[in-house]
């Protein structure tokens, strides 16, 4: 691979502007080499021996410091001059061979160097200083949870600050901006303990629950138990995980540049050094002092599928595509089979759509639903979305497209064998019902999906398995957790599975109270159903509102948490006006489900292109849409909008009645269908627009809590 096409797929895509214009200026020199070769000057000495030295100097120059070194005429080539502007030192190259063909050319190419090189040098100094406030702010952090640890085990140690040892007795080493940039800071008294408090984060997950430390006076008496020291010691922990992956990111940065600048950043070595004593002081006290353990944490694991086999690799693609193939096979075959056997037009047909359709169409949504969330992480991957940072996906441990793909046709397969197993429309004469076996097998295959999911041993993807339990259960607690991303995401997606769980209500119905062996319920007249079919359908939208009022709470200042639980609000009054028309066929249900249907999607269109998208401004470099754009073709924006629209309003059909020659079974199933299709496209462009706002601010890795606050005074 070219080293330009290198350089950018290893760069951390939030930071892609901080970069070294590699290509521009690589475009430049050709330039320069064209025009040279239509003057007849590729081969002339003189100026050939001016370029390298020109180049020779700027590699030079690195090694100067600016502070020590103002003006430096190096092999009569370039004059580097140190400026200072806005208080800030920057480089200023003269080039001297101003006369000749092509002068203007290079001068312009050592413009474009001085501009890239401040560019990078500004950034790296910026983010150098934030890695050392961190650090500081840590050395903090370590000196109360030694002393709040010490407290708890009740030790008694001397902890005379003069006669204490150094680092080797686990302090974190602090960073100063003098001669003796590292020093070491000696481990802090008990004292420590009577200007620290817990933070929030800490003391209580939920609003109303109990907190563990009570104030008195100035201070705060802290409670010293173990379960307040286990919840530190965790909190710690991922503030150094997560700085510690900072330092790699900003030392890969640094290493990027280095390679097409040659060695531009002094302050290299200050990064590695602070990595050292992260490292040192996150084995000692997070790892028992093992190396390998600790290590294994703290450094960011590549993509699995980076390093394994090609043999592991062919084996994912082969499964998938051999259970894609037998997907389409199965399909093929039961068409054949409804046609041959003329299924559609027996006496049973009417009877199998009522009471076996509902239960086969929960694994068509499923599988519709993971089909389009492996295409959303192949296009986030091509478009260089780091969706795994705004998912807070563990490093290493994410699933891709191949694997989701392998686990979607494998369920498609299993739940399509249950299908042309279970295509009787005549009962047993002898016995006067269905065969037992066969009308249980969508039971036993949704109690396969739930053991698998639930299945604590290391197979099938535990890790990603427990993130979306976690996530899941975050969901279910609405407001009593602060909402991540990754939590009102997968609400939404949710909220697009709403037949599904209806689905997963008359499982419950047909299988516990109805006659299955008959295919036989009264689900759909009793009214104990009929009232959890609302229910179970506002469930999705009341957790997400839920969310909304907890972001409302959290951040005071910003009224769109507000306005966004409007939406769901609209939403659910418009889904229970259509489901009570739905089962009730008045006038006024009619009308209300017309009035809150529209108001939610209209409402809803809005929220999603303009807010969720980031689009349709009119005042953006790309008229309409917004400033960047991560896919090349603007069509592909407003196609998305307008399928947006019309699958908005895909509900018309429901409030409309239309004859559509379908049974109202396939009716919904279609409809149902349609919204997950439209919430796929809408998590391609969700995504993206989060990711442009991490580049915006150049985020590029999590802010984890502390649970020490310091009084100050």
């Amino acid at each position: 691979m070219k080293f330009g096409k290198e350089f950018v797929s290893q760069m951390v895509p939030e930071w892609q502007a901080a970069y070294m214009d590699y290509t521009s200026l690589k475009t430049l020199l050709k330039e320069i080499h064209v025009f040279k070769q239509k003057k007849s000057q590729p081969d002339t000495p003189t100026r050939a021996l001016s370029l390298y030295r020109s180049f020779s100097g700027l590699i030079q120059r690195q090694h100067l410091d600016y502070h020590d070194h103002h003006d430096v005429e190096v092999d009569e080539a370039i004059l580097v001059n140190s400026v200072q502007e806005n208080g800030s030192g920057k480089f200023v190259t003269t080039f001297l061979i101003a006369a000749g063909d092509g002068a203007d050319y290079e001068q312009e190419f050592f413009r474009m160097l001085d501009k890239e090189l401040n560019k990078v040098d500004e950034f790296y100094r910026s983010k150098v200083m934030e890695v050392v406030a961190k650090a500081e702010a840590l050395t903090k952090q370590m000196d109360a949870f030694i002393a709040f640890r010490i407290k708890t085990e009740n030790k008694e140690v001397d902890f005379d600050v003069s006669t204490s040892t150094s680092s080797d007795d686990s302090r974190f080493i602090g960073t100063t901006e003098d001669s003796n940039e590292f020093r070491n800071i000696r481990i802090a008294s008990l004292e420590v303990l009577d200007h620290v408090k817990l933070n929030q984060a800490i003391r209580n997950p939920f609003p109303s629950a109990k907190v563990y430390c009570v104030s008195i006076n100035k201070h705060t008496q802290l409670n010293f138990t173990r379960g307040n020291l286990k919840k530190i010691r965790n909190q710690l922990k991922k503030a150094f995980v997560e700085f510690y992956y900072q330092l790699w990111l900003l030392k890969n940065y640094s290493f990027l540049n280095i390679l097409a600048f040659y060695k531009i950043m002094k302050k290299y070595d200050k990064v590695t050094k602070l990595m050292e004593r992260v490292e040192a002081t996150f084995i000692k006290h997070f790892s028992n002092s093992n190396r390998s353990k600790g290590m294994n944490k703290l450094r960011p694991r590549t993509k699995k599928e980076k390093h394994i086999t090609s043999f592991t690799t062919g084996r994912y693609i082969y499964l998938a595509g051999l259970f894609a193939g037998g997907t389409a096979a199965l399909i093929l075959a039961l068409i054949i089979t409804i046609h041959a056997r003329d299924i559609l037009n027996k006496e049973g047909s009417v009877q199998y759509m009522e009471s076996m359709f509902p239960l086969y169409s929960l694994f068509g949504f499923i599988v519709l639903h993971m089909v389009m969330y492996g295409a959303n992480i192949y296009y986030w991957r091509r478009c260089r979305i780091n969706y795994t940072f705004i998912f807070g996906f563990k490093q290493g441990t994410e699933l891709g497209f191949r694997e989701l793909l392998f686990l979607s046709f494998g369920l498609a397969t299993l739940a399509l064998i249950s299908v042309i197993s279970n295509l009787d429309m005549e009962m047993d004469p002898k016995t006067g019902d269905y065969k037992a076996l066969t009308e249980l097998l969508p039971l036993g295959l949704v109690m396969l999906v739930m053991i698998v999911l639930l299945c604590p041993f290391n197979i099938l993807y535990r890790s990603s398995r427990f993130f979306f339990l976690t996530t899941l259960f975050h969901c279910i607690c609405a407001p009593l957790y602060k909402v991540k991303f990754q939590d009102f995401f997968l609400a939404d997606q949710l909220t697009s599975e709403v037949q599904a769980f209806r689905s997963l209500e008359y499982y419950i119905c047909h299988y516990g109270w109805g006659d299955y062996k008959l295919r036989q319920n009264t689900c759909k007249t009793n009214h104990v159903f009929n009232t959890f079919y609302f229910i179970v359908a506002v469930i999705p939208y009341w957790s997400r509102l839920l969310q909304c009022i907890r972001n409302r709470f959290d951040d005071k200042r910003n009224p769109m948490h507000g306005y966004n639980g409007l939406k769901y609000f609209a939403t659910i009054l418009a889904i229970c006006s259509r489901t009570a028309y739905s089962l009730d066929k008045g006038t006024s249900w009619k009308i209300l489900a017309w009035t809150f249907s529209a108001l939610a999607a209209i409402y809803g269109t809005y929220w999603d292109i303009v807010v969720d998208w980031g689009l349709l401004k009119r005042q953006s470099k790309n008229r309409w849409l917004r400033d960047k754009l991560l896919v090349s073709y603007k069509s592909v924006y407003f196609g998305a909008m307008v399928l947006n629209v019309l699958l908005r309003f895909a509900w018309l059909q429901t409030v409309l009645n239309l004859n559509l020659s379908l049974h109202i079974e396939t009716s919904i199933a279609i409809v149902a269908s349609l919204e997950i299709i439209r919430r796929g496209i809408w998590n391609f462009f969700r995504v993206e627009n989060e990711h442009l706002n991490n580049v915006g601010k150049f985020r590029a890795f999590k802010s984890v809590p502390l649970p020490f606050s310091y009084d100050e005074e």
